[in-house]
């Protein structure tokens, strides 16, 4: 029997670098390789059923690309043709009537929920489509729901949070707090003393006494490779960290209370106040809590005159306060996971990780904005 030759192919130079090029692909479609093979082979001689077995298809899908070749030249024959289908049944405005819908909050249609959910949403979109004027989505799926809000990219059922500036002088003061550190960088390269202490302070409150109600278990070699814990525990309340750290040598003064009150700030200037000589103004970087601005602060501040200065950061400006930077150290290394025997056990030992910590001081570098601030 002859054999059926492919419908002759006679390609120009252009059409053949573009078919070789996609042909040769490893990241085009996988038909759109396939057909351009075909065209080729078909150029160069093979047959229709020679083309099918070499590329894996039937002879009837072997003419079509040929004959899609003849008709729209190359990239008809690679392309696939429109296909009839059903027409579309949701138009834009009813695809905009989602989006609406899906931006208000699900209070305001009646619901006790916060936040959407596809199922909840595709409910209430199909309840009040008619009214609304949207016939075509009172049948409509949560899938097509879904689709319409991912092409907005519209994710109604989660949260990210931001930050109001409530401080109308949140620049402001932030530009004072790093002129702040811009000067004690310059003390800091200069190595001469200002003549100005500089303290970044801040308080930690509610840091928890927990005791356990049952023996940790130390590791073991071949049975468990962690401490073991009973989950029980037992509250014996909460104490107060006062802290405050020495730009300049990194020393960490602290006080720790039961409280966090006037009186507590004011034991804790007094203390700052026996550290430094008289001759030095201490220079103190810290947020706007009562306690700090209380008539009974002020009194005491009124008492010693031009000793401090208060440097206020802005308000939700703590990020501002260097001594958070410690705060956090103190939680990962010594705060995270502890348990205590009695509440003045833990007021021990967070001294004495103070002490650890002042035995090689870390000074800390500010460095957002630094080479914007000019002295």
């Amino acid at each position: 029997m002859a054999r059926t030759r492919a419908r002759a192919v006679v390609l120009t130079e252009e059409q053949r670098v573009v078919l070789s090029k996609v042909a040769r692909s490893r990241t085009e479609e996988a038909r759109r390789v396939q057909r351009a093979r075909v065209v080729l082979m078909a150029a160069d001689g093979d047959t229709d059923k020679g083309i099918g077995e070499k590329v894996g298809l039937s002879r009837a899908s072997v003419h079509q690309v040929l004959r899609k070749f003849h008709a729209m030249g190359v990239e008809g024959a690679l392309r696939d043709l429109a296909r009839p289908g059903k027409p579309r049944s949701i138009s834009d405005a009813d695809r905009a009537w989602v989006v609406s819908q899906a931006c208000m909050r699900p209070a305001e249609a009646g619901l006790a929920q916060e936040l959407w959910t596809i199922a909840a949403l595709t409910a209430h979109i199909r309840g009040g489509a008619v009214g609304a004027g949207h016939p075509a989505l009172a049948g409509v799926a949560e899938s097509k729901v879904w689709t319409i809000l991912d092409d907005e990219e519209l994710k109604p059922h989660r949260i990210t949070y931001y930050l109001e500036r409530r401080d109308p002088d949140f620049e402001a003061k932030m530009d004072k707090v790093l002129m702040v550190y811009k000067r004690v960088e310059l003390e800091l390269e200069e190595g001469v003393p200002s003549g100005t202490v500089t303290v970044s302070f801040d308080e930690k409150p509610g840091i928890q006494a927990l005791a356990p109600r049952a023996a940790d278990l130390p590791p073991v070699p071949g049975r468990h490779s962690c401490v073991g814990r009973d989950y029980e525990y037992k509250r014996l309340g909460t104490v107060s960290l006062l802290a405050g750290m020495n730009l300049v040598t990194g020393v960490i003064t602290a006080l720790v209370r039961d409280t966090h009150a006037s009186a507590d700030f004011i034991d804790f200037l007094a203390v700052v106040d026996k550290q430094y000589a008289d001759a030095e103004t201490i220079r103190v970087v810290l947020d706007n809590h009562s306690a700090h601005t209380s008539w009974k602060t002020l009194d005491w501040l009124d008492a010693h005159p031009g000793r401090f200065e208060f440097v206020f950061t802005p308000v939700h400006g703590s990020w501002l306060n260097l001594v958070e930077s410690f705060f956090g150290k103190l939680a990962r290394v010594c705060l995270k996971g502890i348990r205590v025997a009695t509440k003045e056990e833990l007021v021990e030992r967070i001294y004495r990780y103070i002490d650890e910590v002042n035995a090689a001081p870390v000074v800390y570098h500010w460095k957002y904005k630094m080479d914007d601030i000019v002295v």
